[in-house]
């Protein structure tokens, strides 16, 4: 069985500076957010289970879901994006099973990036979780640099997310990303280290 390491953060904390960095190393990182856009494809389960309970008008001329008109309709009911929240959850978790099994069988060890890690309850998967943690206020900086976004856009996009501090009592490992790229990955470095030393003992 390998060792499962699930990775987490918050928006424009640079996790994927790390998963990027892990990657070029040869590690295998299954991202939850690109399984999420492959089971919101037409024909992907997400797809099938929206189309269902929203009807036909979600889906655009190209067969594409139309995203910004599912937000609406989802984040304007509180009863809607209750039943979002299970039923997606429910889909997603599954697919992530699967594909976190499948791993198991051939990775020494292998990472999951979770943004909703902690929140969705998903710590007891994983051997150890990393944060990649960075400051508030340079984590709102780096939100409207990135997006574009005024002050209060990014103040309430991250809103929506557990804050890094409370997040921060939970993971095993804290990654420091307040610093420039080099610093970050040199975190991951030790960690990766680390994790090879307890295989030899």
């Amino acid at each position: 069985m390998g060792k499962i390491i699930g990775i987490t953060g918050g928006i424009a904390s640079g996790k994927s500076t790390v998963t990027n960095f892990l990657r070029k190393q040869g590690f295998q990182v299954v991202d939850a957010d690109a399984v999420v856009h492959q089971l919101q494809k037409p024909g992907g389960r997400l797809f099938q289970a929206l189309v269902q309970h929203f009807g036909q008008e979600i889906i655009l001329e190209n067969g594409e879901l139309n995203r910004p008109l599912l937000a609406s309709l989802i984040f304007s009911n509180p009863e809607e994006r209750e039943w979002s929240k299970q039923i997606q959850g429910e889909i997603i978790r599954e697919e992530l099973a699967t594909l976190r099994d499948q791993l198991a069988q051939t990775e020494e060890i292998f990472f999951m990036d979770i943004p909703l890690l902690f929140e969705q309850a998903y710590s007891a998967w994983f051997d150890e979780t990393w944060l990649v943690y960075v400051d508030r206020d340079i984590q709102v900086e780096r939100l409207m640099k990135r997006d574009h976004l005024s002050k209060d856009e990014a103040e309430s996009r991250l809103a929506a997310q557990w804050p890094l501090e409370k997040k921060k009592d939970l993971a095993s490992h804290i990654l420091d990303n307040n610093g420039n790229q080099n610093q970050l990955l040199n975190q991951v470095h030790i960690l990766l280290e680390g994790g090879r030393q307890d295989d030899r003992d």
